[in-house]
């Protein structure tokens, strides 16, 4: 599988797609431009941010705020409230357990359930 050519399989932003598992993991892919996601946590999961093309501005609950680049990767630790958002597009992949919720703790109207991730 060629990553990049996958997101031509993903049409909207926000909408994080599954392209594959490894044990308890899903590896998903996923394009951000704008600023709707909303601050969250995941209670009980790491989740990984790998930038695969553009920028993607990230926010954390303690103020260590910071603007990821093609190459980078962060871990998000669980329960640490976080943010994500983009002035132009940004291709990202994340790697979540499969007990991971797409926007966490919070309901918004980008939350996508894990069939809705399905490519």
């Amino acid at each position: 599988m060629n990553v990049l050519e996958k997101f031509n399989e993903v049409q909207n932003y926000f909408s994080p797609k599954i392209i594959g598992e490894v044990n308890d993991t899903y590896i998903k892919i996923a394009k951000i431009k704008g600023d709707k996601v909303p601050w969250h946590a995941h209670l009980n999961e790491d989740e990984m941010f790998y930038i695969l093309e553009g920028s993607l501005f990230f926010e954390v609950e303690n103020g260590n705020d910071f603007t990821m680049n093609q190459g980078d990767f962060f871990i998000v630790k669980k329960g640490i409230r976080h943010r994500v958002s983009s002035t132009e597009e940004c291709k990202i992949m994340l790697i979540e357990n499969k007990t991971t919720a797409h926007t966490g703790d919070v309901i918004s109207e980008i939350t996508k359930t894990i069939s809705e991730q399905q490519v």
